[in-house]
């Protein structure tokens, strides 16, 4: 049976689609998400058969999602479910399977499911001959946009991260990216045992602390290896903060 991926960020699309494909075919809906990044995170850790892939989503553009997809080991076939026509020929630049605009026309989209359902699943790549010990765990990366592509980073590359109105941005020792989410959206994403929200606009890498110097109102300033940011601890966090130190 084949299996997808709904990324779309519409609520009424998402659900008209998905109802079209289990009332026409077979396929099985492995997930629905809103977000590119969020799609991109999810195809790391599942593998699925086909990408329902609109183009103007958050995060990560459908047509850049789909770009990073293609190099994959086990590339999933992509259908672009979308409202806008000139997108076609850049679609197909990335080989995509099919092109559907929107509003949905069900018996386009049933010829589409057809053509789907008389495909093979593609076969699971071949695993590397590497010792379980030396991969890194899923939940220690995380995805982050710069220019046309999606770097996969280690979480223990980032140093802090901050809130900037809408966006939230995230520091490395030589980068900083802007993410189209809110800090605590983003922090969910991090390892709980390595990060600390320290302030409602600050969450820094614990093991990224050089020093720790008395502020105003018995509070603190964190200083980092590497940067010159100095970063708050508000007063709401203090005490955590002080068990957390050892303070």
């Amino acid at each position: 049976m084949l299996k997808a991926l709904i990324v779309e960020d519409e609520y009424l699309a998402r659900e008209e689609l998905a109802y079209l494909i289990q009332e026409h075919s077979s396929i099985e809906i492995a997930a629905s998400v809103e977000d590119g990044l969020e799609a991109f995170k999810f195809l790391q850790e599942r593998d699925v058969d086909v990408v329902f892939l609109d183009i103007n989503i958050p995060s990560i553009d459908g047509l850049l999602l789909a770009k990073n997809l293609h190099k994959t080991a086990r590339p999933p076939r992509i259908v672009f479910v979308t409202a806008y026509k000139e997108f076609a020929v850049d679609a197909f630049e990335v080989e995509a399977f099919d092109y559907i605009l929107k509003p949905y026309n069900e018996t386009r989209i049933i010829g589409l499911l057809r053509k789907l359902e008389a495909l093979e699943p593609a076969p699971p790549p071949i695993a590397a001959n590497i010792p379980a010990a030396d991969a890194a765990p899923a939940s220690r990366t995380v995805n982050l946009a710069k220019g046309d592509s999606i770097i996969v980073t280690p979480c223990d590359d980032i140093y802090y991260v901050e809130a900037d109105e809408k966006v939230t941005l995230v520091y490395t020792a030589h980068d900083r990216y802007v993410m189209a989410m809110s800090i605590s959206e983003f922090v969910s994403r991090l390892p709980a045992d390595s990060f600390f929200r320290c302030h409602r606009s600050f969450c820094v890498n614990i093991h990224k602390i050089r020093e720790i110097a008395p502020w105003q109102n018995s509070t603190y300033i964190i200083k980092l290896y590497d940067l010159k940011a100095e970063i708050p601890v508000s007063r709401s966090n203090i005490k955590a903060f002080r068990q957390l130190m050892h303070l």
